[in-house]
């Protein structure tokens, strides 16, 4: 039998070996404890990922600022109190062989008001989503400054703490990607306006870290192809950008799309489209990552959609993709990388959890937009019901599908409990 491309080493541009060409993409995992720690929920997560195959894995958002969440759960590293559980988890998470990466972000404005009433933002333009998010401050030249340093200050200790590398988080509408999309940058300083100047934060960021971990350690983005919404961050944007961080020295760019307000990285790339029609398209950004692949020879990394061993294997072998991210399918198998690469296994994540209570075009209503976002929340937390699962050593539990609204529920109880435990104790 032919040795599938999934199972060829990729070398990065530092020197360092990835063993194969699967890569566990970041998902929330909202283990942390109230006090922001990692905890044994981690080790066991990581560990049980980390004997499924893939060659690395990156972690869910990693907080650079305990003011400011993605959600009640987040793990938060600012400084090094909690070293000994950083260890523990960067241990467990390669104690199967893969590599661990710990993914490093800020929410700026998508920061939910149960964590933090005034989040920070290049803007004060305000995240309209069900008044779950307040409005933001306009960063002052301070905030800037300090958010650059909290980046490579976590990086840093993440590298103390074993990990393997890390993944500046620019997309999904986080603060780097607020910075970058005209939408939320309104600004007239150095900071906003060009493409150049939205992308300085970016750049500055990549520089600190990089300056903070050295030349030896891997560093690598997260950029959105676009953000799918008019007069926002463009693919042409997204080009200027990957090749400026090809200049600057990035290790690996992973493509994703969208923001709060227009989930592309959960749905896919054109939201008009129903569920179903959906389901049946592979890899949402793989026609953004062959552009941009005439634009830059830094690996590129697509996560979103990829559910055959076909179109994973046809990526790398005629699209220009280096490698292949899975996140949702992992939490419903997660040896399906090891099962992809050695051909037991040809399709993965054909479950997907959950009932839909309606469908249509985001924002062509209130009714169909608030849908929508129902949909869209509860199967991001049917996943992670999964890995919550999986945190305490259990099987996920694929075969009763939980209600659609139920899930959505669940989602807000919870973290406004885990919210007001963090507060309060």
């Amino acid at each position: 039998m032919a040795i599938s491309p999934l199972a060829a080493p990729l070398d990065l541009p530092i020197g360092v070996r990835l063993a194969n060409r699967i890569a566990k993409s970041a998902m929330t995992e909202a283990l942390a404890r109230p006090d922001d720690a990692p905890n044994a929920a981690h080790d066991t997560l990581y560990a049980r990922w980390s004997k499924g195959g893939m060659a690395v894995q990156v972690t869910g958002n990693v907080m650079i600022d305990r003011r400011y969440l993605e959600r009640p759960g987040n793990v938060v590293v600012e400084d090094r109190r909690d070293m000994t559980a950083l260890t523990s988890w960067a241990a467990a998470g390669k104690s199967g062989g893969s590599q661990i990466w710990m993914q490093i972000s800020h929410p700026g404005r998508q920061c939910p008001i149960v964590v933090n009433t005034k989040p920070l933002s290049p803007s004060s333009e305000k995240l309209k989503i069900l008044g779950l998010f307040g409005t933001p401050k306009e960063m002052a030249e301070a905030d800037i400054e300090d958010a650059i340093q909290r980046y490579a200050t976590t990086a840093q200790i993440a590298q103390e703490a074993g990990f393997d590398g890390v993944q500046i988080h620019a997309a999904h509408g986080y603060l780097i990607s607020q910075f970058l999309s005209p939408i939320t940058n309104r600004r007239s300083d150095q900071w906003g306006g060009s493409v150049e100047n939205r992308a300085r934060f970016l750049r500055r960021v990549y520089a600190a870290v990089r300056s903070a971990v050295g030349s030896g350690f891997p560093v690598a983005v997260k950029l959105n192809s676009a953000d799918f919404q008019k007069g926002g961050f463009s693919l042409e944007d997204s080009t200027c950008v990957a090749m400026w961080l090809e200049d600057d020295g990035i290790d690996l760019i992973e493509l994703s799309g969208g923001t709060y307000e227009q989930m592309s990285f959960v749905n896919g790339t054109d939201a008009t489209e129903q569920r179903d029609s959906t389901r049946k398209r592979e890899a949402y950004f793989l026609e953004y990552a062959r552009k941009l692949r005439k634009a830059v020879s830094v690996p590129i990394m697509v996560t979103g959609g990829f559910r055959s061993a076909e179109a994973m294997e046809q990526a790398l072998s005629e699209d220009g993709i280096d490698m292949i991210g899975l996140a949702r399918p992992l939490c419903i198998d997660p040896d399906a990388a090891g099962k992809l690469i050695n051909g037991t296994k040809r399709q993965v994540g054909i479950d997907e959890g959950g009932l839909m209570l309606g469908t249509g075009p985001l924002g062509a209503n209130t009714k169909n937009w608030f849908l929508n976002l129902i949909n869209t929340v509860s199967s991001v937390e049917y996943y992670a019901w999964q890995m919550t699962r999986m945190s305490r050593g259990e099987p996920p539990q694929t075969i009763h599908r939980n209600s659609t609204l139920g899930t959505f529920l669940w989602y807000l109880t919870t973290t406004t409990l885990k919210g007001l435990r963090r507060k309060f104790g």
